[in-house]
């Protein structure tokens, strides 16, 4: 098989991990470790700095897919089509409340971006990442609110938007995940699972965009003729992939609640611990 052929068939699998993974409650970090390990650093394909500005990219398509998937939702947001009330009278989310919910991490994020890059990204914080994360989500659906929960992100309120932001903050420890922790937050204070899932994509694509816009523009460098075609495939199949796993997802999370993706990220992190500590 030829290194360009080759090539490609790692982009793929890369973005099926990123695809599979960035959306579930199951930290994209931990698993992007484990094949970045096994697929890019032991075959030497790229430079580390090209390898990094993948992983920009294939996030990238995980964004667009998102965007799809939420296409009317973000229209009504942006007021690029009318607003309708629903028969109880209650207006449709508003932009402002995701922004309420995104100031917490974007502004700890802010100011502590470097001492996460330098002190935070390593194996073992990783673990400790999937491992606490998996008891707050199993937290959240042993404790959640007995009340009806609300079902629709129309019906949430500012205070409810805020405090999922601040749960988001938990995500900024690489492993944790930003689902499990906005979907675990959204559940604790009342929020059905697939409502507290619906807003927590609603909110990942700013916060993500935002982060690997400013990444690319720092390393557009590395955009070289050679490395194009592995950009390209990782990027088309991060979408395709982020697709199927979003839609799948949503359509199954109120069915199966949280725990199973707890357990999961245990089984991770003992996999990650052994292998690489």
């Amino acid at each position: 098989m030829g290194s360009r052929m080759w090539e490609i068939i790692v982009a793929i699998i890369l973005g099926l991990v990123e695809g599979m993974t960035e959306f579930a409650p199951v930290s994209s970090t931990g698993h992007m470790i484990v094949v970045d390990d096994l697929l890019l650093r032991s075959k030497q394909l790229f430079s580390p700095e090209v390898a990094n500005t993948f992983k920009v990219v294939i996030q990238l398509g995980s964004i667009l897919a998102v965007v799809i998937v939420f296409k009317d939702r973000f229209r009504q947001l942006l007021g690029l089509q009318q607003e309708e009330r629903d028969p109880s009278g209650e207006s449709h989310l508003k932009l402002t409340q995701v922004i309420v919910g995104l100031l917490p991490a974007s502004i700890l994020g802010f100011f502590f971006e470097d001492f996460i890059d330098e002190h935070l990204f390593s194996v073992e914080t990783v673990a400790i990442g999937l491992a606490a994360g998996a008891l707050l989500m199993i937290a959240a659906d042993w404790f959640r609110p007995a009340r009806p929960p609300v079902t629709s992100v129309d019906q949430m309120t500012y205070r409810q938007a805020f405090w999922i932001g601040l749960f988001q903050c938990l995500s900024l420890w690489p492993g944790f995940s930003r689902s499990g922790s906005t979907i675990s937050g959204g559940v604790l204070l009342g929020l059905n699972h697939r409502s507290a899932s619906d807003f927590t994509f609603i909110m990942a694509v700013p916060i993500m965009f935002g982060a690997s816009g400013l990444s690319l523009v720092k390393n557009w460098q590395y955009f070289s003729i050679d490395a194009l075609p592995f950009f390209i495939a990782g990027f088309i199949s991060a979408f395709i992939f982020s697709l199927i796993s979003i839609r799948f997802f949503l359509k199954l999370i109120n069915r199966i609640k949280l725990v199973p993706f707890a357990v999961y990220r245990i089984v991770l992190a003992a996999v990650i611990y052994f292998i690489f500590l």
